[in-house]
Order: C-alpha cells, then sequence, then structure tokens
C-alpha cells in the first residue's frame, strides 16, 4: 500500500507533494531490510519513477527525499536489475559531483544530495553485478578520487569523504583489477594517505615524525569514520605490497607508517570505535614491507630523553597500570628508542586474547604482525621479549597457568584453530631467537612440540634466521630450580617415588613384558604406530628412521 501510493503521487504529483510523501515512506522503513515479494513489481516501478524526478528541475529537499527513498529500495538486491542502467547510473553521478566537470564543492546546500547520492551508489554497487561492470565502464574510481582531491583538505565535508572512500574500498574489494588502477595510474597511495593525515590532523616534526598529544581531545565521530573508511581502502590497494621495488615505494610506505604510527597513538570517541580504528591500522601495517616498519619506533628527542621519561627498565613487566599511565603522561623508552607504538600493539593483542573468540580474524593479524617485526628489527624484539618473557623466576606453575601475556600465548600453542596454534609459537620462537633450548625453557616441551615437528627441530638446534649472539641471563631462582624442572610440561616438579623401587625382579621382570604386549597389541591393529627422528629432525614410522640411520652408518663405514 505504501509503495502504491508513493508510486501513484510520483507519477502524477508536483515537487512539494512528492517531497512529502517521499519522506513519509523514507522514515517509516528507514530500519527496513527484508522486504515483501509481493510488492516487487511496485517497488520496481517506484525505482523508476524516483529517477525520473531526479532528471527533472527540483528542490534540493525533494531530491534528498527521492534519494533517501532509492537508498532504501536498493537494499533489495530483486528490484536493482531493471533500474541498473548506465542513464541511471550517470544521473547518480551527475547528483554526487562526480560527472566530468572541475566543478568545485561551494554549494553548502549540495552537500546533503552528494551524500546521499554516494550512500545510493555505495548500495547499488555492492547489490548489484551489473553496476559494479558500469562503475568499471564509467571509471567511477578515477572520478571518486577526483572528488577526494576536491575536498582532502576540508573538515566540514566528512560524510562526503567518508561515504566516497566507502565506495572506493566496495570497488577494489569486488574489482581486483582497480586495485592496480588506484595504486599506479591514479596514485591511491599518496592521496589516501593524505586523507588520514587530514583526518588526524597531524603536524610533522620530521620525515616520519609526527607530534603526539596524549593529553588532546578524541577524534570525533566523523573523523574516525572517515580514518577507518579510508584505512580499508588503503588495505585493499596495498594488499598485494610485500615486497618494495623502487626507493620512491619505500618512501611512501614509510610516511604512511608514520600515520599509522600515529594512528595507533591517539584514541576515538568510544573504546569501541578506538578499538575498530585500531584493528584496521594493523590489518594495513601488515601490507607494508617489513623494512619500511623501522618507523614505528624512533630515536628520542632531546626532551624526551629527559628525567620525566619512564624508563621501561623502571617499570616491571607485570606492573601494567603503571606503564598505561606512562604511556599517558610520558614516553616508553628501551636502548634509546621510544616504543609506544609497539607497546599499544601489545596491548592490542593481549585484549584479542582475552576476547576469547574470533582468533583467527582478529588476533592472527596483529600477531603475525609482532613477529614479522621481531624478525626483522632487533630493538622490537628485544623489547617484546623483555614484555612477553621477562627472565623466568617462579617456575612452580605450568608455563600455561597464569594471567601474564606469556601464559596466554603458550595457552595457544595448543589451541584447536591450527593457523592460531602455528602463529603463537612463531611469535614465541622468534623472541627465542628462533633457538629451541630457550623456547623450551619459556613453553616446556609438550606445549612446543607442534612446533618443533613443523620445523624438524624436534632433536633441539635452531631455526633457519640469523640473529644476534648476546645471550640470555638466567635469574639465580631459575637457576636453582633448573635441576628439578619438567622438561615436558616446563615447571617444577618435587621428586616422585620411583613405582618399581619396591618391587621385586619377576615382578620387573612381569611388568616390562605387559607393556611390550600390550604395544604390540596396539602397533598390529594400527591404533599406535611407532615414531622415529628422521637425521632431519622431521618425524617418520620408526622403520624407515631407522633405515637412514643404518644408511648413514652403513656410509661412514665405506667412507672410513
Amino acid at each position: 500500500m505504501d509503495e502504491e501510493r508513493a508510486l501513484y503521487i510520483v507519477r502524477a504529483g508536483e515537487a512539494g507533494a512528492i517531497e512529502r510523501v517521499l519522506r513519509d515512506y523514507s522514515d517509516k522503513h528507514r530500519a527496513t531490510f527484508k522486504f515483501e515479494s509481493t510488492d516487487e513489481d511496485k517497488r520496481k516501478k517506484l525505482c523508476e519513477g524516483i529517477f525520473k524526478v531526479l532528471v527533472k528541475d527540483v528542490p534540493t529537499t525533494c531530491q534528498v527525499s527521492c534519494l533517501e527513498v532509492l537508498r532504501i529500495l536498493s537494499r533489495d538486491k530483486k528490484i536493482l536489475v531493471p533500474v541498473t542502467t548506465k542513464e541511471n547510473m550517470q544521473i547518480l553521478l551527475r547528483l554526487a559531483k562526480l560527472h566530468e566537470s572541475d566543478d568545485s564543492l561551494e554549494k553548502v546546500s549540495e552537500f546533503p544530495v552528494i551524500v546521499e547520492s554516494l550512500k545510493c551508489l555505495c548500495n547499488i554497487v555492492f547489490n548489484s553485478q551489473m553496476a559494479q561492470q558500469l562503475s568499471l565502464e564509467l571509471n567511477l574510481a578515477a572520478k571518486l578520487c577526483n572528488l577526494l582531491r576536491k575536498c582532502k583538505d576540508r573538515k566540514c565535508i566528512n560524510d562526503i569523504k567518508c561515504f566516497d572512500l566507502r565506495l572506493l574500498f566496495l570497488l577494489s574489494l569486488l574489482h581486483t583489477d582497480i586495485r592496480s588502477q588506484l595504486r599506479y595510474e591514479l596514485q591511491g597511495l599518496p592521496l589516501l594517505t593524505q586523507i588520514l593525515e587530514s583526518a588526524f590532523s597531524i603536524k610533522w616534526t620530521d620525515e616520519y615524525e609526527s607530534a603526539i598529544d596524549h593529553n588532546g581531545p578524541p577524534l570525533s565521530p566523523q573523523e574516525t569514520d572517515c580514518a577507518i573508511e579510508a584505512l580499508k581502502a588503503l588495505f585493499n590497494v596495498t594488499v598485494d605490497s610485500w615486497k618494495v621495488h623502487k626507493e620512491g615505494d619505500s618512501h611512501q610506505f614509510r610516511v604512511m607508517a608514520a600515520v599509522l604510527r600515529h594512528c595507533l597513538l591517539i584514541v576515538g570517541p568510544t573504546e569501541d570505535k578506538t578499538e575498530e580504528l585500531h584493528s584496521n591500522a594493523v590489518n594495513l601495517l601488515s601490507n607494508v614491507p617489513v623494512s619500511c616498519l623501522d618507523v614505528l619506533i624512533c630515536p628520542l628527542t632531546h626532551e624526551e630523553t629527559a628525567q620525566e621519561a619512564a624508563t621501561l627498565d623502571e617499570l616491571p613487566s607485570d606492573k601494567t597500570a603503571e606503564k598505561d599511565t606512562a604511556l599517558k603522561n610520558n614516553t616508553l623508552v628501551y636502548n634509546g628508542m621510544n616504543m609506544e607504538a609497539i607497546y599499544v600493539l601489545l596491548n592490542f593483542m593481549e585484549k584479542r586474547i582475552d576476547k576469547g573468540s574470533s582468533y583467527r580474524e582478529g588476533l592472527t593479524p596483529v600477531l603475525s604482525l609482532l613477529t614479522e617485526c621481531s624478525r626483522a628489527h632487533r630493538n622490537i624484539r628485544k623489547f617484546l621479549k623483555d614484555q612477553v618473557l621477562p627472565p623466568l623466576r617462579d617456575v612452580t606453575n605450568r608455563p600455561e597457568v597464569g594471567s601474564t601475556v606469556r601464559n596466554k600465548l603458550v595457552r595457544l600453542m595448543t589451541h584447536v584453530d591450527l593457523g592460531v596454534k602455528q602463529i603463537a609459537a612463531e611469535f614465541l620462537f622468534v623472541l627465542c631467537k628462533e633457538r629451541v633450548d630457550s623456547l623450551l625453557k619459556y613453553t616446556g616441551y609438550g606445549n612446543a612440540a607442534g612446533l618443533l615437528a613443523a620445523r624438524g627441530l624436534l632433536a633441539g638446534g635452531r631455526g633457519d634466521n640469523w640473529y644476534s649472539e648476546d645471550e640470555d641471563t638466567d635469574t639465580e631462582e631459575y637457576k636453582n630450580a633448573k635441576p628439578n624442572i619438567n622438561l615436558i610440561t616446563g615447571h617444577l616438579e618435587e621428586p616422585m617415588p620411583n613405582p618399581i623401587d619396591d618391587m621385586t625382579e619377576e615382578q620387573k621382570e612381569y611388568e616390562a613384558m605387559k607393556l611390550v604386549n600390550m604395544l604390540d597389541k596396539l602397533s598390529r591393529e594400527e591404533l599406535l604406530k611407532p615414531m622415529g627422528l628422521k637425521p632431519d629432525g622431521t618425524i617418520t614410522p620408526l622403520e624407515e628412521a631407522l633405515s637412514q640411520y643404518s644408511v648413514i652408518e652403513e656410509t661412514s663405514s665405506d667412507t672410513d
């Protein structure tokens, strides 16, 4: 009934009546996302009628009402096929100021029309494959970049920027070819980075350093939304950029990494918005070549090295509250480097672990980022080692028991999700400079067995990457407890009584044969398969392992 009345007025009424009836329809269906199939044909005709009104010379308020209803109707994929034509797309492009003319954005009265047109285009492009093809034909990506350049430094039109960026994100998500066009032809990387700079109001103090005001106000909701959309669009543009080929590319990625460092050190209007902002920043940092991530840390200025700077040496790893205060008021320092951004990433990772769900989507990006940073940058690795794996003192509890970051990561090493447990184990392994003996000290052999088996390191040794040769120093408490530490569980155990001490020789022989028979039965029924280590450290059936060692011994004898 609503569609029928609105359609009648749209076809026959004047602008004022059309505006009133469409405003009523919009108010009633603002939260509608599922539509009755019985009225499908009427909704199609209403869309067609609205496009006919939009080509007429009607007041701005009437255009806004038409576009609001069109945005609501475009949530229904079924009605978009007949209305998604090149002509109709061009109408929306003209209203969104995405046509070829060089009109500046001076008429504030037109801003609501531009925003609603962009919202309609977002819905239509997302829900219609025909619209996606027309977007390529109409070179929509280039038009969106042109509109961004017109408004990139203007704070008063954040809504226009936000939905322009959202549409750019959708296009680059749905069409991988557009990513290359954005990156190279349209210079999307510097453009989108400048949008972020504008949203964060960055003031540069050096080539890759920005001024941070920890006591400044949070970002506004509009600035935060705009920044999040820019981060998502940048992620698509840089998704294949793990390797830098040109010096100019390296500079641009460093600038972007510096902007993302600034992003990590500011907050949004709410805690949830701050987490969303930082989450998108983490995702984008994962696309930055690891050689460019050194700008996440920077040498301290003379002012920052003054006495009021809170050094990490004075703040033990378990003093989280004190460190949060230090981060808010001063600077976190390690080896003369500013570690604020890395500390924020570490806290972000711990919060994601504490959530206890969606580890693959929410946790693995930041864990992977910290792993690669630690592998490539010595100061970052040493800082994270001090925070995550401080010198062991109390080894009475198992490594996975407790509330420290180390305990939480060790628990993840036996997670049911293979990807999660692999990246958690890899992170700890890198912090231990890929030395098996160091990893086992912090995790126990049982928790580390999966990683060591996959790496062929069950027999010990170290990984393939090179690290500095500085040695770990054990505490006196650990040295005293070490002889009694269970290597499998990784914690101190009281000596257990030997169960065979009170047995006679006959009883011992009986129990031994009983065990042999049980193992033989399990093996014959293939419920248990004896395994051994190959010379390269990987696991293989015991017969194959023994045969390989036999070949090695024969070869050695022949050589002798």
